[in-house]
């Protein structure tokens, strides 16, 4: 077999150690290593790696707060139209309590979070009285992406779990910005367990 040196280009013994014309020292060709992705890298014993993590869509709550400025300039202009003699800071208060009902919907959404990890799905609510279910994966049955016309308008959705359950209950993951996205996650890694 022939060799060429990758300096010079000359032609060489396929068994030479240097080049014949220039001398340079032939190195072994590297082998070709694959590289195999542990896992379980950087996680505690009995510790889960989490997959993703997502929280109900804010779409809506963003709506809300553009309706609710929008209320509280017209009442604003209205009291003081209506109502010459009244204070603007008054009216100008009224106005921002609109401000607190986008707030409390705000509020509410972030402290839901849906996690799935490689043998569960995690529901965490709360603040400070915080409970977490959690659903095996083992024990899911089906899985479902419903959208009324409002949320696919917007782009969410709900992923409804059927688990098998001794109540057979439902878990629904509440709008979810591309739930089919989610759900098809889902579906894979129930996929990889029962391999």
């Amino acid at each position: 077999m022939v060799m060429y040196c990758i300096k010079c280009g000359a032609q060489n013994s396929d068994e030479a150690a240097f080049c014949q014309k220039c001398g340079s020292r032939f190195e072994d060709e590297e082998e070709t290593r694959v590289a195999i992705r542990d896992a379980g890298r950087g996680l505690e014993p009995g510790q889960q790696e989490v997959i993703f993590t997502v929280s109900p869509t804010l779409k809506f709550v963003m709506a809300g707060y553009v309706l609710a400025v929008v209320a509280a300039f017209l009442l604003v202009a209205l009291f003081s139209m209506l109502l010459p003699g009244v204070s603007p800071l008054i009216t100008i208060f009224i106005g921002v309590l609109f401000l607190l009902v986008p707030a409390f919907y705000h509020l509410r959404q972030k402290l839901v979070r849906y996690s799935l990890t490689d043998t569960t799905i995690e529901i965490d609510r709360g603040l400070i009285s915080r409970s977490t279910q959690n659903v095996p994966l083992r024990r899911i049955q089906d899985v479902t992406v419903t959208s009324t016309f409002f949320q696919r308008l917007l782009g969410f959705g709900d992923i409804v779990v059927d688990n098998a359950s001794e109540n057979g209950a439902k878990v629904v993951l509440d709008n979810i910005d591309s739930p089919r996205k989610y759900a098809e996650m889902l579906l894979q890694q129930i996929r990889r367990l029962e391999r």
